[in-house]
């Protein structure tokens, strides 16, 4: 196993009031072995150098296109298989991370959160920081030797938590927000699929009413969270306050679960990422979808 070491200092994360969902290069450092590490990056990212005693999950590609009660109630098991497989316990911490503050790691943080894990953190500014703090990532430098599945031992159970949907949105929560005055849906995508010019389902546009904030917004040049002060003027001056519910969106939760964590650190009370987003809004004939004007 190689050890490599990269450079250049990292912000703190102290100025975010409510830090639950956060965790930086500093803190990990002092905690490893007592918390389960999780890189959600691509298999080849985790081959050539991650941080040490971390176990591999790649869950980009499970997605949902049916909020309604039985798909999802299908859907969230297999996530508390995927976690529990990696080791993941009630009463252990959880860190994940990616290559920056990104939307595969952002996900999952919030996913395990809504499976009821009480302390569930994203590594702010992934891979990317920790080099930069002057820490090892280590390199697999060889294939695990092959398994008897005669031998092997027993799974590991799945994860076993009391679910908080409370941080979950679905299409039915989507209409009513709508015609709700105190909630704000926030379509986190590019422009081009906000204002429709680019297609990712057989309807394009955005939701009645809903406001556009970019995703990236609230991350700085080298992908960890923006200082707090700068992201809650981004929210606020486009009606996202705390004293709304402000449901995100994006194409399938991904990059809307980062606007989660970040309005959340801020002690945003009332957060619902929209679990299956525009693939199951904008692939509905009864779907209330707006094209923007081009000046607005």
């Amino acid at each position: 196993m190689d050890i490599l070491y990269i450079g250049v200092i990292r912000m703190p994360i102290d100025d975010f009031p409510d830090r639950r969902y956060l965790i930086d290069s500093r803190e990990l450092g002092e905690r490893l072995g007592a918390v389960t590490l999780i890189d959600l990056r691509p298999a080849e990212d985790f081959s050539l150098g991650h941080i040490e005693g971390s176990k591999h999950l790649d869950i980009y590609g499970v997605s949902l296109n049916d909020s309604s009660d039985a798909p999802l109630n299908a859907f969230l098991p297999i996530f508390r298989t995927l976690f529990g497989a990696r080791g993941v316990l009630l009463d252990r911490p959880v860190v994940i991370y990616d290559h920056e503050s990104g939307e595969r790691a952002a996900r999952a943080v919030w996913l395990l959160a809504v499976l009821g894990h009480p302390d569930v953190r994203l590594l702010d500014g992934g891979t990317q920081a920790w080099s930069a703090s002057g820490k090892p990532l280590v390199r697999l430098t060889e294939a695990p030797p092959p398994s008897d599945p005669a031998k092997a031992p027993p799974a590991l159970p799945p994860f076993k938590g009391t679910p908080n949907l409370d941080l979950l949105a679905t299409r039915f929560d989507v209409q009513r927000a709508i015609d709700d005055e105190q909630s704000i849906v926030v379509d986190v995508r590019r422009e081009s699929e906000y204002r429709g010019t680019e297609r990712r389902a057989r309807r394009a546009g955005t939701v009645p009413g809903a406001v556009h904030i970019f995703w990236r917004d609230h991350l700085d040049d080298k992908g960890a969270f923006r200082p707090a002060d700068e992201i809650r003027d981004l929210y606020v001056a486009r009606g996202a306050t705390p004293d709304k519910t402000i449901i995100p969106f994006c194409q399938g939760g991904y990059r809307s679960a980062s606007t989660f964590l970040a309005l959340k650190s801020l002690g945003y009370p009332r957060v619902r990422n929209y679990v299956a987003s525009w693939g199951e809004w904008g692939n509905r004939e009864d779907s209330k979808i707006v094209v923007p004007d081009p000046g607005s």
